[in-house]
């Protein structure tokens, strides 16, 4: 179905919980709450048997009864129940439902299998289930039993993991990231990677795409999703089940085989995504994504005011392929003229440990107008000589100055070691992505890098031949050459046997061999050999008269 009735799915008019209860821990009751605390706009109906009102929304008894269609239902049952739910949403053409029910079998004969017909057959979507929900921030929609309600934003997480969607929310909470959309696809019965990635990919609200991947159902449809989502912005990947004993749990979670991690790691390379190995590198490409949009190269340049620190920086970016930036005669000239001697007078721009905020702004500004470099990471270490709180604010104050001149937007990426929440709020209010560590900066700058490189190879047109073929035009060359003398002025010209043989070989074609034969003793020599081994033989005539030859 792809991206079929989507859009009503993220941006719904009104919408229907089904189950729940006034317990604390009841999944239903917590998509109310996170409804009405994240200011849904739309029609909130609920469906529950049991219960007359659960926060302070009236309940009607059945499916039936609810006045009008909702455009998505939201199912919090019992398994035995759930089957049912999505047979009279389908009756009542509600566009999609998302089921947070867990322990609904798989295939043919499970209840899954049940409510995906259902469903298919109304052509209402199906989320889950075994899912946290769907939260779609621009909308005020929270239907999910997450903690809490994330910021609007740009970037978009699609997780076969509640928990890892969840543990996203919460951190983007603390460092100000905002979301397009978090989409929970659980044991994705029907809604998959491949149908969100379609969606997202044409949706001008989301500028990245963030995936957690533990298994994948269709090889072929996710990867024609894949490679034309990764054609039009970032996504960046963190598939699980690396190791045999993590695809064991893997499937234990989804119920569906991780597969070969090689073969999941060519696929995602060959889509032209970036793969993040674990939450702490997804979390620092959320961080880069969230505030950077794009990389006009790969050279990076580094300045701080400690410098182990510094040689860390260049360490990792070693590690990950990346490249250390020269500095231009210009700028180590201006940086000569404005620095203390005791500069290190190299990439990293180590500017001591006494550098102030000024020290600071003069350098980054010097290094923000140098066109040897393509980005600037931005580092401190605490100091009792000066304030890392001043030097984060000359830090964002030469970085807009450079910006209002008109240059193209260079991006810059700090690390404040021990920095405050005032820090992280100065430089999030200033689009510059703050990283805890050396390492998680570098590996930001390389996703960039490597977005950067993987879409020039998508974009790039195929050559025209394998690198591997060599035909050997030089046979073939007299062949085609003479046919075409001998043709004269005729349209088509028609090869021989033994010519086509010769041209077809030399292109590494392989083809039946052909031996001319002038006369009877030599075809039976001819066709010895091949009957020795068992090998069928025919006899053609070879004539220019007869095109279509007889077989003997």
């Amino acid at each position: 179905m792809s991206t079929y009735r989507l859009d009503r799915l993220f941006a719904p008019r009104s919408i229907a919980v089904v189950g729940g209860s006034p317990r604390d821990t009841s999944p239903g009751r917590a998509v109310l709450k996170n409804l009405h605390s994240g200011k849904f706009a739309g029609t909130v109906h609920l469906v529950n048997p049991h219960y007359d009102r659960i926060e302070g929304i009236t309940a009607v008894k059945s499916y039936d009864a609810l006045p009008g269609t909702p455009d998505v239902a939201v199912i919090a049952v019992p398994p035995p129940a759930v089957a049912s739910v999505v047979r009279a949403a389908a009756a009542k053409e509600t566009a999609a439902a998302i089921i947070l029910t867990a322990g609904l079998g798989h295939g043919p004969g499970s209840i899954a299998g049940e409510c995906e017909q259902a469903a298919r057959a109304a052509g209402m979507r199906l989320v889950g289930p075994n899912c946290l929900g769907v939260m779609a921030p621009p909308a005020n929609l929270n239907a999910s039993f997450a903690a809490s309600t994330p910021r609007p934003g740009d970037l978009c997480v699609i997780s076969q993991s509640g928990a890892i969607a969840t543990g996203l929310v919460e951190w983007a909470a603390l460092h100000g990231i905002g979301f397009s959309a978090i989409v929970s696809i659980g044991d994705s019965v029907d809604v998959d990677f491949a149908d969100l990635l379609d969606h997202f990919a044409l949706d001008r609200g989301t500028r990245a795409i963030l995936l957690y991947i533990e298994s994948v159902k269709d090889a072929r449809k996710f990867m024609s999703a894949a490679r034309a989502a990764a054609r039009a912005k970032p996504v960046l990947v963190v598939k699980s089940g690396r190791h045999a004993a993590g695809a064991k749990a893997a499937m234990t979670h989804t119920g569906a085989l991780a597969g070969s991690d090689a073969v999941y790691d060519a696929a995602i390379r060959r889509a032209g995504f970036i793969r993040a190995l674990d939450l702490d590198e997804l979390f620092a490409a959320a961080e880069t994504l969230g505030h950077v949009t794009a990389l006009a190269g790969n050279r990076l340049a580094i300045l701080t005011n400690g410098g182990g620190i510094g040689v860390l920086a260049v360490d990792r970016l070693a590690d990950l392929g990346g490249a250390l930036a020269e500095i231009s005669p210009a700028t180590m000239k201006a940086l000569d003229a404005a620095l203390p001697p005791i500069w290190s007078r190299a990439n990293p721009v180590d500017i001591a440990g006494d550098a102030d905020a000024q020290r600071y702004a003069v350098a980054l500004m010097n290094l923000l107008e140098d066109d040897a470099n393509d980005a600037v990471l931005v580092m401190n270490v605490p100091t009792a000589l000066t304030s890392a709180s001043d030097a984060a604010h000359a830090v964002v104050a030469a970085t807009k100055q450079h910006r209002q001149k008109g240059f193209l937007p260079k991006p810059v990426f700090a690390v404040w070691v021990g920095g405050d929440e005032h820090v992280a709020e100065t430089f999030d209010d200033a689009g510059i992505p703050d990283y805890a560590a050396e390492t998680d900066a570098v590996a930001g700058f390389m996703h960039l890098v490597q977005y950067r490189e993987s879409r020039r190879q998508l974009m790039a047109a195929p050559p025209s031949l394998p690198q591997d073929f060599a035909p050997d035009e030089r046979a073939v060359r007299p062949i085609i050459d003479a046919a075409l003398r001998e043709g004269g002025e005729t349209q088509y010209v028609w090869l021989e046997p033994i010519a086509i043989s010769k041209v077809l070989s030399a292109y590494g074609i392989a083809v039946t061999p052909a031996s001319l034969a002038r006369e009877a003793d030599e075809a039976a020599a001819a066709a010895r050999p091949h009957l020795a081994r068992g090998d069928a033989v025919v006899l053609k005539i070879q004539s220019p008269d007869i095109v279509r030859r007889p077989t003997s």
